[in-house]
């Protein structure tokens, strides 16, 4: 096994296999040097000598510039390198992509929904107007449980502080996170749930949902019920037995809507796991399907990447104020728009933004970019889109079912538990980590590294989403606690 990976051959790091130590000697094809002090395994090593303000280039790109002299063999990291990042950017549209061959459609087996869309699961979902009852939405999901049948993948409540005392924007966020949920096709049917004093009025939110199914979303108003728990808990009621006449049936896979998303990263995260989920993400995308690429702050210093695929100039300029408005969310907050890596980003490899960028916007795959999406805006267009969202993982991922996301690839070198709202599949970038995190990891993309080829794995990863679609496996998230439904805040409260 070589000790090194050089990803690209204008490269003048290579990442670690395994930790390396002093003195010995590692190879990366034709390359080769003598290591000149301990480095850990996913961490990056200078392959020649780099002079200070040279360029660190990792991925056939710059991930920043040397602060210091780098002799070739030494470990390259914050000590010695730093960001090349700065402030908004203008930004020219140069396009520069293929569309995807059409692949043979393959199946999953959703529940078809009335209004003829498809969903993975069949829950009945309770979902709180404001924080102020979110005790009551709990216990109404506790009472509930008596009414599960074999149709019904399960009752769940989804808590949240918001819906009062909110102004403007994040009053806004509040209610398109909900009404995206009400929406989803995951839910047979819904429970909204109100105080009655809020500022996130109920007759507000039915003028968000627009047109509904009065069988499928019923709606209470706690101050005007005498025991709201058991009103709720009969409401409930008649929502799983409306639910429960929906059946399993073969869907085309291009009816799936898949977020994409990473957290956690390390040094190989841009080698195996984000690439494979970009391989699915084309694949998917080839049949017809969408996908949701989110994390905008995690595309700063690899957004041209993205810009270069956007389908026509409308879409682009869409893109440039998706990344330049997040860069002013940051400046206007007196924030660096570099502040990422996380430090267990750092400690996994990862040195600056654009590193971290270069290896998150992998999961995009090479499909064009299709369409631009606010934050809790609906996936409307097949294809590869990109969303409005931070990069925390419980409010992007809440961002991405809202959107409309069937399920969450979540590629991971450090591991993490969380759950949203959908089935978010865990997978590793490196074995060590699935092998240790077993009740966390769906999938070992670290496979890569021991020399199973890209196409045996990506295969063989379809397969596991579709059958996770189809409910014939369950996401590991789904053992665990899924309730909290993180939503973006930005403004003041009152």
């Amino acid at each position: 096994m070589n000790k090194i990976f050089r990803i690209h051959s204008s490269d003048n790091v290579a990442v670690a296999l395994k930790d390396l130590k002093a003195g010995e000697m590692a190879a990366a094809g034709a390359a080769s040097v003598t290591v000149r002090e301990d480095i850990k395994s996913g961490h990056k090593v200078a392959l020649r000598n780099i002079a200070p303000g040279e360029n660190i280039i990792k991925y056939g790109f710059p991930i920043g510039t040397a602060s210091a002299p780098v002799p070739a063999g030494a470990w390259v990291h914050t000590h010695n390198m730093k960001t090349r990042l700065g402030d908004l950017l203008e930004y020219s549209y140069h396009p520069s992509f293929q569309p995807l061959p059409a692949m043979s459609p393959r199946t999953f087996a959703g529940y078809r929904r009335k209004d003829g869309s498809v969903g993975i699961r069949n829950e009945v979902w309770i979902l709180p107007t404001v924080g102020c009852v979110n005790g009551v939405v709990r216990e109404i999901e506790r009472q509930s449980q008596k009414f599960l049948t074999p149709g019904i993948d399960g009752v769940y409540s989804y808590t949240h502080p918001y819906g009062c005392s909110q102004l403007g924007e994040d009053l806004a966020n509040t209610q398109k996170i909900l009404v995206g949920l009400i929406r989803h096709p995951n839910a047979g049917a819904v429970l909204v749930v109100s105080l009655g004093c809020e500022n996130n009025t109920l007759a507000q939110m039915k003028r968000a949902i627009g047109s509904y199914d009065e069988d499928r979303v019923k709606f209470l108003i706690c101050q005007e019920s005498e025991d709201e728990v058991a009103d709720g808990v009969r409401l409930t009621g008649q929502l799983c037995r409306y639910a429960a006449q929906f059946r399993r049936e073969p869907c085309a896979a291009g009816e799936l809507t898949v977020g994409l998303k990473c957290g956690g990263s390390d040094g190989f995260s841009g080698i195996t796991a984000n690439p494979l989920v970009g391989a699915f993400s084309d694949r998917l995308v080839s049949q017809g399907g969408t996908t949701i690429l989110t994390e905008v702050p995690e595309m700063f210093g690899a957004e041209t990447l993205l810009m270069r695929r956007c389908r026509n100039r409308d879409v682009f300029e869409k893109t440039v104020a998706l990344i330049n408005d997040f860069k002013r969310y940051f400046i206007s907050h007196h924030q660096k728009i570099d502040s990422n890596p996380s430090p267990g980003n750092k400690s996994g490899g990862i040195t600056t933004l654009e590193e971290k960028s270069l290896g998150c916007v992998q999961k995009g795959g090479t499909a064009p970019v299709c369409d631009v999406l606010p934050y809790g805006g609906p996936a409307v267009r097949k294809g590869l889109n990109l969303l409005q969202a931070p990069g925390n993982d419980l409010v992007a991922s809440a961002a991405l079912a809202a959107s409309g996301a069937h399920l969450v690839l979540f590629t991971t070198g450090r591991g993490t538990p969380f759950g949203c709202p959908v089935p978010t599949v865990k997978i590793s970038s490196n074995s060590n980590l699935a092998r240790h995190k077993s009740n966390w990891i769906d999938f070992d993309a670290g496979r890569l590294l021991s020399g199973v080829d890209m196409q045996t794995l990506s295969d063989e990863f379809f397969d596991r989403v579709l059958d996770i679609a189809s409910g014939v496996k369950k996401a590991k998230s789904e053992s665990l606690d899924k309730h909290d439904l993180a939503i973006f805040k930005d403004g003041i409260t009152l």
